[in-house]
């Protein structure tokens, strides 16, 4: 089992912890290896049903237990109310208890109008696999085929890989399309996935999308945030840092893992044609899979002017700024640099100007750092240690 960097957090933490992220990416397994007293899994449509029926279950359920416990409480959106009983039960100096919950979706606990217990839980989220958590050595070709999702990382037969991620696809369409109510228009939501993940990497025009898969803008617009808020895309919104040139306000999209990605197009092969969609595909999700299991809270935009200039990432964090490029080939060029060169004449505030690509060699050029994909996640993560990566 691959550890993950949010077990020690979670483990000491006095607080109770809600823990969101995409499913398959190993909340409940991580849970697990904490040891709870006792697990609740609302996934399980037996249990799911006793908790519907019987307002109570939770604190009989506990009435057995004597002194300090642990809970896990698994896919606790299916059943947002249960989440007042646990506000009373945090309340009361009598209980000791400390509830670990998972969530797959921040939507159906908004939908469901969660009490998310300010001041009494903390939120956590948990990504797909980081480079981190593999020690800076993820195989390149690996995860821009297949992704990092842990039960997909460490499967070694290829066509096992692949069923699973399609199977994971296509679960998404049957179960949140129930979820929403879209029944009556799965084929439009099935339409509308598949062109959004041809359309991934863009930037978003919900007009277009809602054209190409012939339903209303403001399906596509309902569709799109059923996915954004059950975590399958990301959204990036543009920097608005500068005050010197006009922007283009519209925010790019990425699917949160390559392989689910792929399994979608139907196609895990990186191409020519795909390999600079891909690796920027992954070096986005790399970053915020590394923020997320580092509990660092990060800032990632997209910066283009009305004239096209554009920068690939500006990265704000901890009281840092790093304009990034992300280029899949394996040697820079000095006309590669120009995007991050303007952007410097622009934004005249304190700034690192970075690219990210596939070679092996650190260089600077003209105060532009390039550094080779793994190791300037590492130096982005611990700041002002531009070393070669640690040896794990």
């Amino acid at each position: 089992m691959i550890n993950r960097a949010l077990s020690p957090t979670l483990a000491l933490s006095k607080k109770s912890i809600l823990l969101l992220g995409p499913r398959q990416t190993g909340k409940s397994t991580l849970i697990h290896s904490l040891n709870p007293n006792l697990t609740i899994n609302l996934a399980h449509e037996p249990t799911y049903l006793d908790f519907l029926s019987n307002p109570r279950q939770l604190e009989q359920q506990l009435a057995p237990f004597k002194g300090n416990i642990s809970v896990l409480i698994d896919e606790v959106q299916r059943l947002p109310s249960l989440l007042n009983t646990v506000q009373v039960l945090l309340d009361d100096p009598k209980n000791k208890v400390k509830f670990y919950l998972t969530g797959s979706s921040a939507r159906k606990l908004k939908r469901g109008h969660a009490n998310l217990l300010p001041g009494r839980i903390h939120t956590y989220n948990l990504n797909p696999l980081s480079c981190g958590e593999l020690g800076y050595a993820l195989e390149t070709s690996k995860g821009l085929a297949y992704g990092t999702l842990p039960g997909v990382w460490v499967e070694t037969d290829l066509r096992t890989k692949e069923k699973t991620l399609r199977s994971y696809a296509a679960t998404y369409i049957k179960e949140e399309v129930q979820a929403e109510n879209l029944s009556r228009n799965l084929e439009g939501f099935a339409r509308f996935l598949n062109i959004a993940a041809a359309w991934s990497g863009q930037f978003l025009d919900l007009a277009k999308l809602s054209s190409l898969a012939q339903i209303a803008r403001q399906t596509a617009v309902r569709y799109f945030e059923v996915l954004e808020e059950c975590l399958v895309v990301r959204r990036f919104n543009a920097f608005s840092g500068s005050l010197v040139k006009r922007m283009v306000q519209h925010p790019k999209f990425y699917f949160f893992d390559n392989g689910v990605l792929n399994a979608l197009l139907g196609n895990f092969t990186v191409s020519e044609d795909r390999i600079g969609n891909l690796f920027e595909h992954l070096i986005y999700n790399q970053i915020m899979n590394e923020a997320g299991s580092l509990d660092k809270d990060i800032s990632v935009t997209t910066y283009r002017t009305e004239h096209g200039m554009e920068v690939d990432m500006i990265i704000e964090l901890e009281g840092e700024v790093y304009a990034v490029e992300i280029k899949a080939s394996k040697s820079i060029h000095t006309h590669q640099l120009r995007g991050l060169e303007k952007f410097r004449e622009h934004y005249e505030k304190k700034h690192r100007s970075i690219i990210l690509y596939q070679g092996e060699t650190i260089k600077e050029i003209n105060g532009i750092h390039i550094w080779p994909w793994q190791q300037g996640i590492y130096n982005i993560f611990n700041q002002g240690n531009y070393g070669q990566l640690p040896i794990v």
